[in-house]
């Protein structure tokens, strides 16, 4: 069996995972990434960031999932962790209301900084608390649908939900960038088109001017 860096892909995706502290972003990236799970809570320094190699409409493809790993109030997050981004997975706690409330800040900061046809994804974390819910569904849909958003609700300890995000947010990165590139080639062809010109036989039009001057005597 080949290691996992020695497998070939067509395409590679950064995508952004952002969202307050302590909702789940960074077991969110391990369990998409090692199928791992760890209860106690650590903040890092720095940003930390793992990919994984999978299949999307018949293409390999490496997503590159950057979590901020407790940056999230660094003015670094809006420059070089967003840079190259064409998806991101923005994260909220089902049972803090808070965290729910600041999605539009989190949206603000993320279109400032991304092309306007990055696809995001809301992600519900801690779905598996439904005991304790302080945000529901519906409040989740209709803030998806007010933005124009794709979205889920996610448990990254039961791992509910997890794969689904990511394959969705590819997907449509996926149909994206195909699009991009019909488009590319409609303007590389109208422009040679454009350079090649209209072709006039000067000897024939000589001719004609020639004619025309005779019979008009």
């Amino acid at each position: 069996m080949a290691k996992k860096e020695d497998i070939e892909y067509d395409d590679v995706s950064k995508i952004v995972l952002i969202g307050d502290a302590g909702v789940g972003k960074s077991n969110i990236l391990s369990r998409f990434v090692r199928k791992e799970f760890c209860l106690e809570f650590k903040p890092n320094i720095g940003f930390e960031f793992a990919s994984r190699i999978l299949q999307v409409e018949g293409k390999m493809v490496k997503a590159k999932i950057w979590d901020t790993a407790g940056q999230e109030r660094s003015r670094a997050v809006t420059s070089q962790y967003y840079r190259g981004a064409v998806g991101a997975l923005l994260v909220y706690d089902i049972t803090k209301r808070q965290t729910f409330d600041n999605i539009q800040r989190w949206l603000r900061q993320l279109r400032d900084h991304v092309d306007s046809d990055i696809v995001i994804m809301l992600a519900g974390n801690k779905c598996d608390l439904k005991h304790l819910r302080a945000v529901q569904v519906e409040d989740g849909q209709a803030l998806a649908n007010k933005e124009g958003l794709l979205f889920l609700e996610t448990s990254a300890l039961d791992a509910t939900n997890i794969e689904r995000a990511f394959q969705s947010i590819l997907i449509q990165i996926n149909h994206i960038k195909r699009l991009r590139a019909l488009a590319a080639r409609e303007a590389a062809a109208a422009a040679s088109r454009r350079g090649q010109g209209t072709t006039v036989d000067v000897a024939d039009a000589s001719g004609s001017a020639k004619k025309i001057g005779c019979c008009s005597t």
